[in-house]
């Protein structure tokens, strides 16, 4: 086999020119293109995906955003509860204070109506009493309403503190007795007598009728009182029921 080397090296320098026309003219533009078209898909690219994140940004935020909501949603409802709650424990506990108010107050009212009801029936009791005592000592002589009742009210009067007793009639002042009735000159003496004896001195009397005393003698001085008297009595037993009606209500 015969090789023609020249035809053999013209068409290999024809091949390589060829080669180098078309990486000059063809495969470079080509690999330019390819390269501009790989860099114009990685920008799409590179945008998309900007775009795809920017997208699930938006949407974190708005679920967060919503979940805020929500949570605000939830805590305003549950201020809410929590606040009328607490109003209804309020409304509740001034209804039960306003209850436990209205129920005393009842209570006051219903004693101050008893305590006037005992205080009107002793009263019309010490009243009946009174009218009961005096016509029992109708029947009896007018001189018993007084003569029985001076030696009692001397001791009485001896009895007080000295200093009290200086009082009755001092300075020579006369003494002041109130009597059921107006004193004869007699009666008038006989007081005189027991009365000068109690103190230890002579004493005159400055005498005022008073028929509600019923029967007995009262004594007055400026810081002391000698009762000696069937309206004392009357009164001092109206007081006691009463002091018992109250301890036992």
């Amino acid at each position: 086999m015969h090789i023609d080397w020249s035809t053999l090296a013209l068409q290999t320098v024809n091949a390589l020119v060829l080669v180098w026309l078309l990486a000059r003219f063809l495969f470079r533009p080509v690999a330019d293109i390819v390269a501009a078209r790989q860099k114009a898909a990685q920008t799409l690219l590179a945008d998309a995906e900007a775009s795809r994140r920017a997208a699930q940004t938006g949407h974190d935020a708005a679920r967060a955003e919503a979940a805020r909501l929500a949570a605000s949603r939830e805590a305003v409802l549950q201020a809410a509860e929590a606040d009328a709650g607490a109003r209804k424990a309020d409304l509740l506990a001034a209804a039960q204070a306003q209850a436990v108010q209205l129920r005393v107050e009842a209570e006051d009212a219903l004693k101050r109506e008893r305590a006037a009801q005992t205080r009107a029936m002793e009263d019309d009791a010490a009243r009946l009493a009174a009218e009961i005592a005096g016509r029992l000592l109708d029947r009896l002589p007018p001189k018993a309403r007084v003569h029985g009742f001076i030696g009692a009210t001397a001791e009485a009067l001896a009895a007080l503190p000295p200093a009290l007793r200086a009082e009755f009639g001092a300075d020579g002042e006369p003494l002041a007795l109130t009597a059921p009735r107006t004193l004869s000159t007699a009666e008038q003496r006989l007081c005189e007598t027991a009365f000068g004896a109690a103190l230890g001195r002579p004493v005159t009397l400055a005498v005022h009728a008073d028929p509600s005393l019923i029967a007995g003698l009262e004594l007055t001085s400026a810081h002391a009182t000698v009762r000696n008297h069937l309206r004392h009595d009357l009164d001092a037993i109206r007081d006691a029921l009463g002091e018992h009606e109250g301890v036992r209500s």
